[in-house]
């Protein structure tokens, strides 16, 4: 931020955008009295913020008022919302107190605008010193947010509001803030955008996070989705064609509108199945919204199917793609009838069926849906919304979980999709998707959980750490003298689970922290490192114990297993990579070493992030690596911008490829990556089912171009057509 007097031109720009703001908030407020306490705080919040600029230059108002105007429009809050998100910066950045605000607006305007300042204190806090406070940090960043979701919901709702138009203006942001802040938004805001239903806002952030992470890729994909609307727009308006005319002769009301994928969900399909653009099939959606009549006995379900009906009746179905949202909704809310049919110009178009009331959640998310449960719509949805609160709640208030251990429960739990399975009887439930048949018997009572000892899944006789799949019917199979056992830890899947085995055996603290104390001991001496106070306290600051013997207990559960010790021993260096040595700009007085992380193996030209990881060493990752994410959201003050320069160095790569099958074919390949481009092989593996083939290359490049001229080069090869850049 920065201060210089206000012209006559910054002021017509916030006179501008306050009138938009309120043609909006109008819409929303309930009487007079509430449009002049929007107004009211807008006049407080513009003379705080007076000739406070922000880095672009624009005057600091126009921020507020954008969080204000995306609360309203994109989330759907009302007047008190409105006035907090117009607040939201005062008290952290200038004079005023929460007291203050209390006194001018009221309790729960205070309340919300206290929870947001609590939120920004932390999140923008990365210059603090010392490693291990800070890591506590931004954990305990997370913790705050989600706190405030028990509070009210509201806090979290505008936080996203904040973040999603700190996103919109990141390019005046200096390149290590700016990553900071898109690696925080993947790996925390984005998730809880989908699990509080806010698709527009998930989506956004979602592309803005490409278009800095992958520039190139989001380039591209940009293109090709430009050059595709281009040529079968005509086409999509053919195919909704006959829909609009079924639809109106049997007298709905409707609107229907037509939507492409994202860049982003483009990106993330093609880098998750590993197929090119062309191979996306589903790039084109239609969705149609109804408004349900009451001149009829079918209830608003009963019209979503009667549409679907027609709809699929006119074109072939692919019926592996079809989606009941309606009959078993989302545990966000979200409700739909999705199919996917086949256009009469030979592509395939997603169609979404929603009334008006599933639409407002979909877009609006939990706020929709909490508003229309106070009209006196009760959906079968809510107590799955109420239930992974208490959850939320369960986990902050848990005694025995280290800030970072925290960190990734609650991500996990925000990013993981959820099944429905059958209990014998065919009950219906919902569980984590990856749960295993142990999870699910806790999920039914800790006591069947405790006597299991197998499980029939769709009748037939599987271990209890079998992973369920959506539609499964169980049944758990219990003995009385059956009990827990250790090695359940390792496979359940749901913390609740794992916590009651845990419970179990605190009855035998002692004993279990005894072998736990033998163990650790082993395992230092097989590590070839000497057993101190010193080596001790570092396992104790990473658990977050104070308790010795509580860190034995968990070693003798195996919640300490090998894999922790290491990541434990080597946290200073975050991964195990491949030392290689670049020189830095003149201008800095020492050499410092760039480690390449192995987990996504950048290349010169890759877009890169590096995290200081000791005296003189960097780590450096992709941007958009998910294991740079993960440790950005916890070692965001440890992120730097590496200023490392291409040296004749080569680096190891991957090439995925598929095709046709022909004679020969593996000698142009070789031919060419060795003769013509003079590239040193490491590994050549195809191999051939019928009439096709697919297989990799690895291979040793000296930057992305070089890397961009082979996968050039071998997409021309007769038979290839599927040529892909994978982790190794």
């Amino acid at each position: 931020m920065s201060f210089s007097q206000f012209t006559a031109d910054d002021y017509r720009l916030i006179d501008k955008e306050y009138k938009s703001l309120m043609q909006v908030a109008s819409t929303r407020c309930k009487d007079k009295a509430e449009v002049d306490l929007v107004r009211r705080a807008f006049e407080f919040a513009n003379q705080s913020h007076k000739n406070v600029r922000r880095r672009s230059g624009e005057p600091y108002m126009l921020h507020p008022l954008a969080v204000a105007k995306i609360v309203v429009t994109e989330i759907g809050l009302g007047c008190k919302s409105i006035c907090a998100a117009l607040l939201h910066d005062v008290v952290e950045d200038t004079a005023y107190s929460v007291e203050d605000v209390r006194n001018l607006f009221g309790d729960k305007i205070a309340t919300l605008v206290d929870g947001l300042t609590k939120i920004k204190t932390v999140l923008d806090n990365e210059d603090r010193k010392g490693e291990a406070a800070t890591e506590s940090l931004q954990a305990e960043n997370f913790k705050r947010i989600l706190l405030t979701l028990n509070d009210d919901v509201r806090v979290v709702l505008i936080k996203l509001a904040d973040r999603l138009h700190n996103c919109r203006t990141i390019e005046f942001m200096p390149e290590h803030k700016r990553d900071k802040i898109l690696s925080e938004t993947m790996f925390i805001f984005i998730p809880l955008a989908h699990r509080l239903g806010l698709y527009s806002v998930k989506s956004e952030m979602e592309n803005i996070w490409l278009r800095y992470k992958e520039p190139e890729d989001y380039r591209r994909i940009s293109e090709r989705i430009k050059g595709n609307i281009a040529s079968r727009d005509k086409d999509i308006d053919s195919f909704i064609a006959p829909i609009e005319q079924e639809l109106r002769q049997a007298g709905y009301r409707f609107t229907i509108k037509k939507r492409i994928k994202t860049p982003y969900s483009i990106w993330f399909k093609m880098r998750t199945k590993q197929v090119p653009f062309e191979q996306i099939y589903d790039l084109y959606a239609v969705r149609i919204i109804f408004e349900p009549s009451d001149n009829t006995t079918q209830t608003e379900r009963g019209q979503a199917y009667l549409i679907f009906s027609t709809v699929t009746h006119l074109y072939r179905e692919n019926l592996s793609r079809r989606r009941d949202w309606i009959s078993q909704p989302k545990s966000n809310g979200y409700e739909a009838l999705h199919c996917t049919l086949m256009s009469h110009a030979g592509f395939w178009v997603e169609v979404q069926i929603r009334s008006r009331r599933m639409d407002d959640i979909a877009e609006k998310g939990i706020a929709a849906h909490w508003a229309y449960k106070k009209d006196g719509y009760i959906s079968e949805n809510d107590s799955e919304m109420d239930k992974w609160l208490a959850e939320v709640q369960d986990i902050l208030l848990s005694d025995d979980l280290s800030a970072l251990e925290l960190l990734d429960i609650i991500h996990k739990d925000l990013v993981s999709s959820e099944i429905v399975v059958f209990t014998p009887k065919g009950e219906q439930r919902a569980i984590r998707g990856g749960a295993t048949a142990l999870d699910f018997a806790y999920q039914i009572h800790t006591a069947i959980g405790n006597k299991a000892i197998a499980a029939k899944v769709n009748m037939r006789l599987v271990p209890l750490s079998h992973t369920l799949k959506a539609g499964d019917q169980v049944e758990i199979i219990t003995a009385e003298s059956a009990h827990p056992k250790m090695e359940w830890i390792s496979f359940l899947h749901t913390r609740y689970a794992r916590n009651r085995v845990i419970e179990y055996f605190r009855r035998d603290f002692d004993g279990i922290a005894r072998d736990g104390k033998r163990i650790f001991s082993e395992r230092i001496r097989l590590m070839g490192l000497q057993n101190s106070k010193e080596l001790l306290r570092k396992f104790q600051d990473y658990s977050q114990l104070h308790d010795e013997n509580e860190l034995y207990f968990r070693v003798g559960l195996g919640l300490l297993g090998p894999e922790e010790f290491k990541a434990i021993i080597d946290e200073k260096d975050f991964s195990s990579g491949e030392r290689r040595r670049f020189p830095l700009r003149e201008d800095h007085a020492h050499a410092i070493e760039y480690r390449i992380a192995d987990c996504c193996h950048p290349i010169p030209g890759d877009p890169v992030i590096g995290f200081s990881a000791g005296e003189n060493l960097v780590m450096v990752h992709k941007k958009s690596c998910p294991i740079a994410e993960s440790l950005a959201s916890k070692y965001g003050n440890r992120m730097v911008v590496p200023q490392w320069m291409a040296v004749q160095q080569e680096y190891p790569i991957r090439i995925s490829l598929k095709g046709i099958d022909r004679m020969g074919l593996l000698s142009d390949i070789s031919s060419f990556i060795s003769q013509t481009l003079g590239i040193n092989m490491r590994k050549l593996q195809l191999s051939a089912d019928g009439e096709l083939f697919e297989g990799f290359i690895e291979l040793l490049v000296r930057d992305k171009k070089n890397l961009e001229r082979m996968v050039e080069g071998l997409s021309r090869i007769n038979g290839i057509q599927n040529v892909l850049r994978t982790d190794i």
